[in-house]
């Protein structure tokens, strides 16, 4: 295929997104309302509400700063406001998201309020925003691109076809030089030694199955019985799938036949090793999922949907394709790509992949996914246990 272009927003530090948010970040779950309420004030902003960031401690509270850092250093992300209840820590976010070099600010509601903070965040962020307003798209190679994948709601016909248009994708895209990941270290369960062999190294292998050890590890510790309802989920077995493995090797065609990962990513880590396939240790959750690849720096998400999920996310555009016929008649308004042609033996799967890279490439030029038009925005940081 002719090597693709596409238009993106090159930040401060060179790298590209598809998208220009003025977001308004709260650090903790006590300053919502002040974030809500700037970007109620300010409009054209993006409040990301969340439920955490308050007495964590340890790796889980390293992975929330990680998360909220990495949101706000997302390449879709033009500049930021972050409001948290006390200096510390919300000074800790502006600094590391304030290493890419783009506009940055920050707000603490001790000593000031929520109308003062609001007041004065609200100033900021608008400014913030017409300066975002005057930026021009540019021309971009596909290897400037960072796409991220995972599946929702499978079911037969997801392993079949839709996850096996994405690792079309994935294999044509790898090859140009693309960065593109995979996760959902949970519903590998029973392929695990399938996909520890498509590691491009066998230190990348020892990653990823210390990764999946520890997973069993949790699930040990804290099941009652099974994970039956949770792995694989109601929808999934009234899908057809009636077990993990079979979900598991389903889940895996979303990889393709060809790459092989080149590390393995610890949660909303950034992928360090250059182009290529990484694999994310991430919850197999859509929202919780999206939002740590999106955290790492992933741009455009690729979601293969069997029953019909409905997830977005507020600062990765989602695109959702099925090959489930009913699904693409029912939940029309939530899917950008029909590929239940396969199934139908009308096209074939690398016709399928040439379609989701135009879809792909239309959506990195502006054109709004399904979810972002239903305003589908969904943010959920991901706790690994209790707090203080």
């Amino acid at each position: 295929m002719a090597r693709p272009t596409f238009w993106g927003y090159r930040r401060e530090n060179g790298r590209v997104g598809i998208r220009n948010h003025v977001v308004i970040l709260p650090l903790d779950d006590l300053s919502n309302a002040a974030c809500e309420a700037v970007a109620n004030n300010i409009k054209g902003c993006l409040a990301l509400p969340h439920a955490y960031g308050r007495l964590q401690f340890g790796a889980d509270l390293e992975l929330t700063f990680r998360t909220l850092i990495g949101t706000g250093s997302n390449p879709n992300v033009a500049a930021v406001v972050v409001i948290g209840i006390e200096p510390g820590w919300t000074g800790r976010v502006v600094e590391g998201i304030a290493k890419t070099g783009k506009p940055v600010a920050g707000f603490a509601i001790e000593r000031n309020g929520d109308i003062n903070t609001i007041a004065a965040a609200s100033r900021q962020a608008k400014d913030f925003l017409q300066w975002a307003s005057e930026k021009r798209r540019e021309e971009c190679g596909i290897e400037e691109l960072f796409i991220s994948t995972k599946c929702g709601e499978s079911d037969t016909t997801s392993g079949l076809a839709s996850n096996p248009t994405v690792g079309n994708l994935i294999d044509k895209m790898d090859a140009l030089g693309a960065t593109t990941c995979f996760g959902e270290t949970s519903e590998l369960t029973g392929a695990e030694q399938e996909c520890a062999a498509r590691a491009a190294t066998p230190e990348a292998a020892r990653k990823f199955m210390r990764a999946f050890a520890a997973y069993q590890e949790v699930i040990e510790r804290n099941k009652t019985d099974d994970l039956s309802e949770s792995q694989p989920t109601k929808g999934n077995i009234e899908g057809g799938l009636t077990t993990i493995e079979e979900k598991a090797f389903g889940n895996l065609q979303k990889i393709g036949k060809r790459a092989k990962f080149i590390d393995v990513l610890a949660p909303a880590e950034e992928p360090a090793k250059g182009p290529g396939l990484y694999f994310m240790d991430t919850s197999s959750a859509a929202a919780e999922c999206v939002t740590l690849q999106a955290a790492a720096g992933f741009v455009v998400h690729l979601f293969p949907t069997g029953q019909g999920n409905v997830i977005g996310n507020p600062i990765e555009p989602v695109i959702k394709l099925t090959a489930n016929p009913r699904t693409a008649r029912t939940m029309s308004e939530h899917i950008d790509l029909d590929v239940s042609g396969i199934l139908r033996r009308e096209m074939n799967l690398d016709e399928a992949g040439d379609r989701l890279i135009d879809i792909m490439l239309r959506t990195c030029n502006g054109r709004l996914t399904s979810a972002e038009a239903l305003g589908h925005r969904e943010f959920v940081l991901t706790k690994l246990y209790q707090s203080a």
